[in-house]
């Protein structure tokens, strides 16, 4: 029995190393590396830019990071994209005088309450002081590491979903051309070795690849720190992709179609996951979703927050046994009709 599976492991590793599965995740590593080290952590995205117009200098001094105007009209050019805050003030003070706010909808109406808050954090400086004296500090991560844990955990949840989803069916598609399905149809080999040999070769790459991403861009001592949780969440993800590739390929008949399918996970249903998280589109189904979940657990685990709940783990075993049997169920039709 243990012969049997080794086998299939080498069979299925020769396999990717023909078909330059392990060299394109190394090229991929090298890509997103370079990227994330050379452009992303650097980046230092511009707050909201504020403008005031004081008529007769009603506002007084100036305000570091505040833009004076010197017209309504140039206070309205400088606040039409939906972007930048203003502030019209009429009186002979900030605080004595009228003060109107001046802002273009972004069209996410959470964004625009942080806009407004952020624009009168600079403008109001004496309102905040008592405010920030008791404000607590949260973490300790610079603008630098936290772009970095953000981009990490952002490709690597695309890359684990293209990986476990592509990787394992394209090793099917080639044996079925091959003519290894009808093969091993008439071997003593279980259906549950052939699915767990292809498992376990997806699943040790991904947590490899997963374990290296994470150290070279966050560091050897916060990426060590953040591994158990990232390589859990990343398995979990590993393994769900790699089922649902494993079932796919079962069921549809050629790898167009099959291209089809990851077509429609890639852009339908991840891509509106991302715009969620990430660019805070107001999307009130998405607590439904479950790659949603998915995908907050893994960016929590690069932040070393560890939310998710007895509930998301069950919920996660169920689909993994779930699609385990499926796949053993596929496996078994794909054979019959092989043979």
């Amino acid at each position: 029995m243990r012969g049997s599976f080794v086998a299939l492991l080498k069979k299925d590793f020769r396999l990717c190393v023909s078909g330059g599965f392990f060299l394109l995740a190394l090229g991929s590593l090298i890509l997103y590396s370079c990227y994330i080290n050379l452009v992303y952590a650097k980046l230092d995205q511009e707050m909201f830019p504020v403008y005031r117009y004081a008529p007769g200098k009603a506002g007084g001094e100036r305000i570091a990071g505040v833009t004076d105007v010197g017209s309504l009209n140039e206070l309205e050019e400088a606040c039409a994209d939906g972007y930048s805050v203003g502030f019209h003030i009429n009186g002979d003070s900030v605080f004595g005088g009228k003060t109107e706010i001046m802002m273009v909808s972004c069209g996410i109406e959470r964004l625009d309450h942080i806009r407004e808050a952020y624009a009168r954090s600079l403008l109001f400086q004496e309102d905040k002081t008592d405010a920030l004296g008791q404000a607590e500090i949260i973490g300790v991560n610079t603008r630098e590491m936290k772009n970095r844990r953000d981009m990490t955990a952002e490709v690597l949840f695309f890359e684990l979903v293209a990986v476990g989803f592509l990787g394992v069916a394209s090793m099917l598609f080639k044996e079925k051309q091959m003519g290894v399905i009808r093969v091993h149809a008439i071997l003593p080999v279980s259906r549950i070795q052939f699915i767990l040999s292809k498992l376990t070769l997806i699943l040790s790459s991904d947590l490899l690849f997963a374990a290296v991403l994470t150290v070279v861009n966050l560091g050897m001592p916060e990426g060590l720190k953040a591994l158990p949780g990232v390589l859990l969440q990343a398995g979990i993800l590993s393994l769900v992709m790699a089922l649902v590739g494993f079932l796919c390929e079962e069921l549809l008949p050629d790898f167009k179609q099959f291209s089809l399918i990851y077509l429609v996970i890639a852009v339908f249903i991840t891509t509106p996951v991302f715009l969620s998280v990430q660019a805070g589109v107001e999307m009130g189904w998405m607590r439904f979703h479950p790659m949603y979940h998915l995908f907050t657990a893994m960016k929590n685990a690069y932040f070393q927050v560890l939310s998710a709940g007895g509930l998301y783990y069950g919920a996660c075993a169920a689909a993994i046994i779930l699609l385990f049997l499926a796949a053993g169920w596929g496996l078994g039709r794909e054979m019959k009709k092989e043979g």
